[in-house]
């Protein structure tokens, strides 16, 4: 493990967080945050009526002040983080950071948004808080490259109960001390495996509401006075000994910097409702059909891909060309890639259980295959590429080089707008209500009154 004979990186962190000042905050990194906002209650919106949110809902214990985004209940502080969370999270819809990658928004916003309204806060408390959250989520996340997954570990379930941690203190007030003790106690309350990849079950919707529950928890513990370790990230039995083990942790890619550049900034919001890896891919199969090729003419997709990438989204093969519900769909590449083809998209309806069993999907999706490419920049870039040899002996390749929605190409404010419109949409929302609740994250934004609950129903 590293070694440090200077203060913790837990009370770098808090330091960091506890002296954020909001107006000093580039218009690039608020924006970004009220985006996240945006994002996240469209989200929300458009999982209303899943079964998953359903169930996240009958397991509210109590009432409180907090807002399950989308429906007219009010609840307690923790159970609103897990609600919003798990819907948040819920369609693989939400924002991601490459490099991580992790899915920060939908952690984030939840628990600081829960604790606000819990303590009547304004929204110059929740912007200090997303800024300190997903920026420190962000930097965590590259500490052990790959080597999360490589555990059966979810970065963002166990990564994010530590940021929410630094979020919610950072919202609350607490001293850089207090917000290191949270991250100390975070850490023990840190869960999340990826073995819902083996059937398509909802666990992985649960993470980023648990995470967000958690670090809730830990902030208002430390806030009492629990005390958790300083040490736990770089500690001998700390964090990144137990959720990355296999990967020599540099906490340079915490601390340099810190304060100075935003690598929030670089949060990519997502164009597709599935897995980020799979992002480029997509547009690849897009790109491909635009060239005038029926499905029928293809014998096979060939996609050079990273090592990193296999084990979630492209094996066991058999069962990523023929998956098994729409939710398994969104961590499977081959089928992500026939949808992708034959739909043009692969948004909220291309991941339905019934076109899962499309008969022309699943033909298409059984002619896509990988070999892995030793040179793949992942995780440190989100590539494309599908080799499509046809009935007629031509090669046609589709490359993309990064993702679309990400830092090489942003997706604009107004293109992250229309994307909550239609999600608000989706979920059945009028125009009233889909306004009231952008003027709503607006007025949070500026700094404001958090009153989401008056548009949330």
């Amino acid at each position: 493990m590293q070694a440090f004979s200077e203060k913790p990186v837990a009370l770098a962190i808090g330091e960091f967080a506890s002296a954020i000042d909001v107006a000093s905050l580039s218009p690039v990194t608020r924006g970004i945050c009220r985006e996240l906002m945006i994002d996240v209650a469209g989200l929300c919106v458009a999982a209303r009526k899943t079964d998953y949110v359903r169930a996240s809902l009958a397991s509210v214990l109590s009432d409180g002040p907090a807002t399950a985004m989308g429906h007219g209940r009010r609840m307690n502080a923790y159970d609103a983080a897990l609600v919003n969370g798990t819907a948040a999270h819920g369609e693989d819809f939400d924002d991601t950071f490459e490099g991580g990658p992790v899915h920060a928004g939908a952690v984030i916003v939840p628990a600081v948004l829960a604790a606000a309204e819990q303590r009547g806060l304004d929204g110059v408390a929740v912007m200090k808080g997303i800024a300190a959250g997903v920026e420190t989520m962000c930097r965590m996340s590259l500490v052990t490259p790959q080597a999360m997954h490589r555990a059966c570990f979810h970065p963002t379930a166990v990564i994010g109960g530590l940021a929410a941690s630094v979020a919610v203190g950072t919202t609350i007030g607490l001293d850089a001390q207090k917000i290191a003790r949270a991250m100390g106690t975070a850490g023990s309350l840190a869960s999340g495996i990826i073995e819902y990849l083996a059937d398509g079950s909802w666990t992985k919707r649960l993470h980023a509401g648990s995470a967000a529950q958690a670090g809730l928890r830990a902030a208002f513990l430390a806030e009492a006075g629990f005390v958790g370790p300083s040490t736990v990230l770089e500690g001998t039995h700390g964090f990144y000994r137990a959720f990355g083990p296999s990967v020599k942790p540099d906490f340079s890619h915490i601390l340099d910097d810190l304060g100075a550049a935003w690598l929030l900034d670089k949060v990519a919001f997502k164009p597709f409702a599935c897995g980020t890896m799979t992002q480029p891919y997509v547009d690849c199969a897009i790109e491909l059909a635009r060239e005038g090729i029926a499905a029928e003419d293809i014998v096979s997709m060939v996609c050079d891909v990273g090592e990193g990438t296999v084990h979630r989204l492209w094996e066991p093969l058999a069962l990523k060309q023929a998956p098994p519900n729409g939710y398994a769909g969104k961590f499977s590449t081959p089928y992500c890639i026939a949808v992708g083809f034959i739909d043009g998209d692969a948004g909220l309806r291309q991941f339905t259980d019934e076109r899962t069993r499309d008969a022309a999907v699943r033909a298409l999706a059984a002619k896509v295959s990988f070999v892995i490419d030793p040179a793949n920049p992942y995780p440190r870039e989100f590539t494309g590429h599908i080799r499509a040899t046809l009935r007629d002996g031509r090669v046609i390749e589709k490359r993309r080089a990064h993702m679309r929605g990400g830092a090489h190409e942003p997706m604009a404010s107004q293109d992250i707008l229309a994307k909550y419109r239609a999600n608000a949409r989706y979920g059945g929302w009028d125009e009233t209500r889909t306004t009231a609740m952008e003027q709503a994250i607006e007025t949070i934004a500026a700094g404001g009154p958090v009153q989401i609950s008056m548009a949330a129903g």
